[in-house]
């Protein structure tokens, strides 16, 4: 197989493995569906591997389609970053970005700074829990995350951004919120509206209280900050969240908690071998002189 018709081939099969279906490879690529079927068939013969399990219309990776994907992602990742680099020479940096966050509170003010340099560059903002995020960042599906997670993957490039402290706070009507200052030990059997597992406030949260040796109740999980806090102002539990993100209103009341120090730390990820490409290298450069 000539090297042009390898490549076609190799974008047929990371289209078709990032998508599971040939139908939706072929409508990002723009071919028909015939010539992608070709160009995966002509892979898996030509070299004697098999690439997919048919499973109806789906198609799931076989261990080895995994580990060609991974070459795969890289190689088209460095096609995009290149292109990337030639387009920000010819357009003065118009061109796009896609973030992923665990809210709107940290990235804003990095894009509003960010879009003042580079007001051609076109931001897209996904919200999801860090561990998510982080996924979606080595899966080559953003170009930057910001997470609450400690990052020690060596594929990851990691900027700590903002040290935040995490408040506890209740329905005003509840039996805590009418209490000047209350300990640690008035948390204890306490129902809580708490973030899904993989919310790295929660973890904070919880880890800060086992090493008190406190025991919560967790109520409720929810996806989103907005329905936690929507949640406690039902009166179906405290919620905790980080001081940046809290949202004062009507039926909500911050506890003042004697002792209770839990923090996170922000962070700003992408691919390691991505950090230099221009628009990613350029948000990372504005976030660090926002940090002073």
């Amino acid at each position: 197989m000539s090297g042009t018709s390898l490549l076609a081939a190799l974008k047929a099969f990371d289209a078709t493995a990032r998508s599971g279906t040939i139908t939706t490879a072929a409508r990002q690529l723009g071919l028909r569906q015939p010539t992608v079927s070709a160009h995966i068939i002509r892979l898996e013969s030509e070299y004697g591997v098999e690439l997919f399990f048919r499973q109806g219309r789906r198609l799931e990776l076989t261990q080895f389609g995994a580990s060609l994907l991974e070459h795969t992602q890289r190689l088209f990742s460095a096609e995009h970053d290149a292109h990337a680099l030639l387009l920000a020479a010819k357009t003065h940096y118009q061109g796009s970005l896609n973030l992923h966050a665990i809210g709107p509170h940290n990235i804003t003010p990095i894009i509003k700074a960010y879009r003042q340099h580079y007001p051609g560059v076109q931001i897209s903002v996904t919200v999801g829990d860090s561990q998510s995020i982080t996924r979606r960042i080595l899966n080559y599906e953003g170009d930057i995350g910001l997470v609450l997670n400690d990052i020690t993957d060596p594929q990851i490039h990691c900027l700590p951004y903002r040290e935040q402290q995490l408040v506890i706070f209740a329905a005003s009507d509840h039996p805590l919120a009418g209490q000047p200052k209350i300990s640690l030990n008035d948390l204890q059997g306490q129902e809580f509206v708490m973030r899904e597992q993989g919310s790295g406030t929660r973890k904070a949260f919880e880890d800060a209280l086992r090493a008190k040796h406190i025991t919560i109740k967790t109520s409720i999980e929810m996806r989103s900050r907005e329905a936690v806090r929507e949640a406690v102002v039902q009166g179906l539990g405290l919620g905790v969240v980080a001081d940046t993100a809290y949202q004062p209103g009507p039926g909500l009341v911050k506890l003042d908690v004697k002792g209770f120090e839990a923090k996170t730390i922000t962070r700003l990820i992408c691919r390691a071998e991505r950090k230099n490409s221009p628009f990613i290298a350029n948000f990372l450069q504005t976030a660090r002189e926002l940090m002073g």
